[in-house]
C-alpha cells in the first residue's frame, strides 16, 4: 500500500518552522491567564510565579517566531498582498509589546503583581494572540498564501 503525504497549501518551499515556533507562544500567554485567575482565587502566591515563567517563555518563544515570521513576510510576495497579513504582523508585535509590559507587571511583590493590572494585561494578550493566531491561519490555509516559495 502505497503511503501519501499531505500537501501544504503553499506548494514544496513552504516550511512550519513559524507555525511550530508560534504555539509556544499562544499556550504560554493563555497559561498566564489561566495561572492569573489561579492566583486571585487562591492568593497562592505559586500561581504568580507561573504566571512570570510562563510569560518569560512565551516572550522568548515569542520573538523566535517573529523572527521567523518577519523573514515570511519580507520573502513573500503573496503574504504581503494580502491586508490580513499586515493585521497577523501588528497583532503579534502589540502582543509582544503588552506581554513585556506584563512581565514588569509581574515583577512586582505579591497580590500587586497579579491583581489588577497583572490579569487584564493577560486577558488582553490572550484574547490578541487567539485572534492572530487564527489570521495566519487564514493565511496559511485559506488565502493559501503562507510560506516562503
Amino acid at each position: 500500500m502505497a503511503t501519501t503525504y499531505p500537501k501544504y497549501p503553499s506548494g514544496a518551499g513552504w516550511h512550519p518552522i513559524h507555525g511550530l515556533l508560534a504555539a509556544y507562544p499562544i499556550a504560554c500567554f493563555t497559561g498566564a491567564f489561566l495561572t492569573d485567575i489561579a492566583y486571585a482565587e487562591t492568593y497562592n502566591m505559586q500561581w504568580a510565579n507561573f504566571s512570570i515563567w510562563l510569560i518569560t517563555a512565551g516572550l522568548v518563544m515569542g520573538v523566535l517566531a517573529a523572527v521567523v515570521g518577519i523573514v515570511d513576510f519580507v520573502a513573500s510576495k503573496r503574504v504581503r498582498a494580502h491586508r490580513p497579513g499586515w493585521f497577523h504582523s501588528v497583532g503579534n508585535a502589540l502582543v509582544l509589546l503588552l506581554s513585556l509590559w506584563n512581565a514588569f507587571v509581574h515583577s512586582r511583590d505579591a497580590y500587586t503583581s497579579v491583581v489588577p493590572m497583572g490579569i487584564i494585561l493577560s486577558g488582553i494578550v490572550t484574547v490578541l494572540v487567539l485572534v492572530t493566531a487564527w489570521i495566519g491561519n487564514s493565511i496559511v490555509y485559506r488565502q493559501q498564501a503562507g510560506g516562503v516559495r
